[in-house]
C-alpha cells in the first residue's frame, strides 16, 4: 500500500512559480514511476508529467514542456514538481499517482492540491 498527500499548491499570478510536492508512505516507494495529472474545472482529467523509478526518464505533456519539472527524491520519498511560467489555463486540481508497472493503471492516487493562476 501506497498513501500519496500532495502540497504546495495555491494562488500565484501569471508568469509566476509554484513547487508541488508529494509525499509517498510505505518502503516500496522506490519502485513506483510516479506521475502528475490536473483536472480543471469541466475538463477530464490529464497527464502533466511522469518520472521513472529512478528518475532516470521523464515525460512532458506538450503544454506543460519547457515549463514544468518533475524529480524524485527516493531516500525522502518524495515527488515533485517544479511549474514556472504559469498560466492561467494551469488552473486545475493536481494529483500525484503511483505506477507499478508501465503501461498499466496507475495503482495509487493523492487527493490532490488546487492550483490557481491569476491573469
Amino acid at each position: 500500500q501506497v498513501q500519496l498527500v500532495e502540497s504546495g499548491g495555491g494562488l500565484v499570478q501569471a508568469g509566476g512559480s509554484l513547487r508541488l510536492s508529494c509525499a509517498a508512505s510505505g518502503r516500496t516507494f522506490s519502485i513506483y514511476h510516479m506521475a502528475w495529472f490536473r483536472q480543471a474545472p469541466g475538463k477530464e482529467r490529464e497527464f502533466v508529467a511522469s518520472i521513472s523509478w529512478n528518475g532516470g526518464t521523464t515525460y512532458y505533456a506538450d503544454s506543460v514542456n519547457g515549463r514544468f519539472t518533475i524529480s524524485r527524491d527516493n531516500a525522502k520519498n518524495t515527488v515533485a514538481l517544479q511549474m514556472n511560467s504559469l498560466k492561467p489555463e494551469d488552473t486545475a486540481v493536481y494529483y500525484c499517482a503511483a505506477q507499478k508497472v508501465v503501461g498499466l493503471m496507475y495503482d495509487y492516487w493523492g487527493r490532490g492540491t488546487q492550483v490557481t493562476v491569476s491573469s
